[in-house]
């Protein structure tokens, strides 16, 4: 007996499944120490074998994890990660390059749109029982989604896109699936899947996007789901290309079962154009963040994708916080009716400051890549050395280590707010830590 919950089970599958429906029940906690093999096997009236191979299972499922004499515990869920505990702490006066923020000179102002939102919402007030997503919202977001290319489906309102992707990888997987993941990729999604109990399968990745080859391996060795990020991706810059995107499709095409989760937050800051993967497999998601365009602080991202996949989360949504504010939402339509961002500009001055670093970059002998968002990535021998160096000379960059897994060391720099003066300075000191280098892929 643990606690009120009696593990059940003749087989090892019955067992191990006894077990994984009390951890997802919350039943089992985080931390808590199972029964020794042996006692538990009395208990079962198996072999011992049994439980062996149970428990062996959950752990390569990722629902617990053993420590010899100390006996086994269902897994924790990670309070501060280990990429969390890497971010650089910056002292005054160094100038901060490695935030990932937009450039707030490049964010429209938020009090208009507020104040509008404000007013609707004194006329029509949300209360219990009101529909979940602005219906203004729902039909701007879903004629930006049909003139970019994105398959039918409902239109769901998340807390930003990693909200969003929670709740898609929730509504599918449990806990010790596999899910193929950017390598380099975006931090928040290399903690999320963990803490969710899954098991990152990773994903090279150039400047086109993920590479057919890695996606389709991890895909055969048993991967559930696979996450993409469009344009903007974090850190590299990369975008995924027409030619990339059909070969990418054609993996999911022999592989329909894929839960499939796109990333699309660099939209409204990037002018490549996009090349949507959705559609190919039964279940998918595809998501937008206002955050880079408009504001991080808005908390909001739109989703669409298959109506199984948007009615689960909208179901689990609806057993936690309900919706996200109705006026928050009017707020984002405002802004998005009243033009309050000019994507072409934005996508223009980003790119300005990426080619100005870059080309600086290259003029000294140093690779460095970014083609669209607000980002440079540069391969570096020594990323930690390089990081120390480039601190003592005033510029605060982000290491590497917290956006990849086996991808080769590196510098990611954020050019969001980077004078051409400051983007000359950037590169000598950059060439100055680490050296030249030969030019090489980053995966």
């Amino acid at each position: 007996m643990l606690g009120e919950y009696r593990i059940e089970g003749k087989r090892a599958a019955e067992i191990a499944a006894s077990v994984e429906r009390a951890v997802g029940a919350g039943e089992l906690e985080p931390g808590q120490l199972l029964p020794p093999m042996r006692e538990l096997a009395s208990r079962l009236e198996v072999n011992p074998n049994t439980v062996a191979a149970a428990y062996r299972t959950l752990r390569e499922r990722g629902v617990i994890e053993t420590a010899g004499r100390r006996g086994s515990r269902v897994r924790p869920k990670p309070v501060t990660t280990a990429r969390e505990l890497s971010r650089l702490h910056v002292p005054p006066g160094v100038r901060n390059l490695s935030d990932g923020n937009p450039d707030p000179a490049l964010l429209p102002p938020l009090a208009p749109a507020l104040a509008a939102a404000a007013e609707l919402s004194d006329r029509e007030p949300t209360l219990y029982g009101a529909a979940a997503v602005e219906p203004e919202l729902a039909r701007l977001a879903r004629a930006d989604l049909d003139a970019d290319g994105v398959p039918d489906g409902p239109v769901v309102v998340a807390s930003g896109s990693l909200d969003g992707i929670e709740r898609v990888l929730a509504a599918h997987l449990r806990p010790g699936d596999a899910v193929a993941v950017e390598d380099p990729g975006w931090h928040s999604v290399l903690d999320l899947v963990p803490a969710l109990g899954l098991r990152a399968v990773p994903v090279g990745v150039d400047g086109e996007g993920p590479l057919p080859g890695d996606v389709r391996a991890a895909l055969e060795g048993g991967a559930r789901a696979l996450i993409v990020t469009d344009r903007a991706q974090n850190p590299t810059g990369a975008a995924v290309s027409a030619a990339r995107a059909r070969a990418l499709r054609a993996v999911l095409a022999e592989h329909p079962a894929t839960l499939l989760v796109e990333d699309d937050h660099g939209h409204r800051i990037v002018d490549l154009p996009l090349h949507p993967l959705a559609g190919v497999t039964r279940h998918w998601a595809f998501t937008r963040s206002v955050a880079k365009a408009y504001g991080p602080d808005l908390r909001l991202a739109v989703l669409t994708g298959d109506p199984v996949t948007m009615d689960r989360v909208q179901g689990r949504q609806r057993l936690g916080p309900g919706w996200v504010s109705r006026l928050l939402q009017r707020a984002v339509v405002h802004l998005w009716s009243s033009g309050a961002v000019d994507g072409a500009a934005v996508a223009a001055a980003y790119g300005r400051r990426r080619e100005a670093l870059i080309g600086a970059l290259a003029e000294r002998g140093v690779p460095a890549y970014g083609r669209s968002g607000m980002n440079v990535w540069v391969p570096v021998p020594d990323e930690t050395g390089a990081v120390a160096r480039l601190l003592h000379s005033g510029w605060a960059v982000a290491a590497g280590a917290r956006f990849r897994t086996n991808a080769p060391p590196g510098l990611r720099i954020t050019v969001s707010g980077l004078t051409a003066r400051e983007a000359e300075a950037v590169a000598d000191a950059v060439a100055t830590a680490v050296g030249p280098a030969p030019a090489r892929r980053y995966v």
